[in-house]
């Protein structure tokens, strides 16, 4: 690790740990996940900020650079700086700062901009024989995709989670949120440190070529095991159950994941408890029929199943179907709604949820956590995201203080659009 530590040098198990971040939504996870274990990151933006302060949705509801709550979240823990990488001068600062830094992250997904800009990987590790050089982009860098753009919905599509999203008789339905920016965020966050502890042992630093695409296919679960061994291509099902007693089905107040049938030895327990509940039809499904799994896979079979069922679950909450399943050692579960996960009581015993101050709005927002915590140095937001060229003045003093020239011929202090002091 650089030992040019910054004036604001976060505590925690990354702590000395130096990252420049190039803007974009494939990189924005891992400089988090990075910065929010006390790593330094420093968030390069385009003079009038990356794109994805305009995404939705904005607090109170209000756009503006300053007001997404996407950007408010995946960019905790970072510095940020406003850099024209377009222009000579800014390329030149951009190169003469890679010298003083451990990790660039360029999540910008444009691996090709930037070596023609002179800021690729070979480029830079001349300059820098230790940097550990990340490029997260949507196909990786090689193949005949290499300089193919995609959005995240072009992502879980190529990647092919998108075709088991949605109903049966529908079209494929995208899962809330940039999932596959998330998954190829949380991969180049591995795939970084790793190459970070190499460096560290051998002094040199290496490439991190990461294919969006193929995180996506890692989020394929158990279907590739269906064809292994039943010979079976998953589709899309949605909420339709895939035999009698395995699948979500409706409660009074939403909904609730069920396995009774698909592992055999709990439906006896499923038929007790319905029998217990005074269900009409409940001992029926003693019937020895239903020991076969054609009848139960059968749209006679699951339509049976679902009448029965209903006269229970649609009278019964989520918590009183999870609560009174979890007495028989039942696999039920309810499926959560967000407002259900902030109210979970697992979540807040655990401090998942942390309260991070948002300055340009005078609010406090609520956000999720780490998904993983270190006992003795856990991760917390160091700082709320920057204002656009919030530390730009302070960047450009580090490194003239380094030995290297400021590189801005405007005052980044009172420039708008280098600084974006007033917003």
């Amino acid at each position: 690790m650089n030992s040019a530590d910054g004036p604001n040098s976060a505590e925690g198990p990354l702590a000395g740990l130096r990252v420049l971040e190039v803007a974009g939504p494939l990189g924005a996870y891992t400089g988090k996940l990075l910065g929010d274990f006390g790593a330094e990151v420093v968030l390069v933006e385009p003079p009038g900020g990356a794109p994805e302060r305009g995404r939705g949705p904005f607090v109170a509801g209000e756009p503006g650079l300053e007001r997404s709550l996407e950007f408010a979240y995946l960019n905790t823990s970072k510095r940020g700086l406003t850099l024209d990488l377009d222009s000579a001068e800014g390329q030149d600062t951009f190169r003469r700062l890679a010298t003083t830094y451990d990790v660039v992250l360029d999540g910008s997904g444009a691996a090709s901009a930037m070596t023609g800009r002179g800021l690729g990987h070979e480029q830079l590790s001349a300059l820098n024989p230790r940097l550990v050089y990340t490029a997260v982009t949507p196909f990786g860098l090689d193949g005949p995709y290499v300089d193919y753009r995609a959005t995240d919905i072009v992502l879980m599509a190529m990647g092919g989670l998108l075709s088991l999203g949605g109903y049966a008789d529908g079209p494929p339905v995208r899962a809330f949120g940039d999932q596959a920016c998330l998954a190829a965020g949380q991969f180049a966050a591995v795939g970084t440190m790793l190459a970070v502890l190499e460096a560290e042992q051998s002094g040199t630093g290496q490439l991190v070529d990461v294919s969006a695409q193929e995180c996506v296919v890692m989020a394929h679960e158990n279907a590739v095991q269906f064809y292994d061994l039943e010979k079976v291509v998953k589709h899309r099902n949605g909420v339709d159950q895939r035999q009698a007693g395995v699948g979500v089905y409706p409660c009074a107040d939403g909904h609730v994941y069920l396995l009774a049938k698909g592992l055999g030895v709990f439906w006896d327990e499923l038929v007790g408890w319905l029998e217990g509940e005074g269900v009409e039809g409940a001992a029926g499904l003693r019937d020895p029929k239903w020991k076969s799994d054609e009848f139960a896979m059968s749209a006679e079979g699951k339509a049976e199943f679902l009448t029965i069922f209903n006269r229970l679950a649609l009278r019964s909450t989520k918590a009183e179907l999870y609560e009174a399943a979890k007495r028989i050692r039942l696999p039920l579960c309810p499926v959560n709604t967000p407002a259900d996960l902030v109210a979970s009581p697992q979540l807040a015993a655990r401090d998942y949820f942390v309260d991070v101050p948002h300055p340009a709005t005078g609010t406090t927002l609520r956000m999720p956590g780490a998904p993983y915590k270190l006992a003795a140095s856990p991760a917390r937001v160091h700082r709320p995201a920057p204002r656009l060229g919030e530390h730009t003045a302070e960047i450009y003093a580090e490194l003239a203080a380094a030995g290297g020239p400021a590189g801005a011929t405007t005052d980044p202090t009172t420039d708008p659009t280098t600084a974006g002091a007033k917003r």
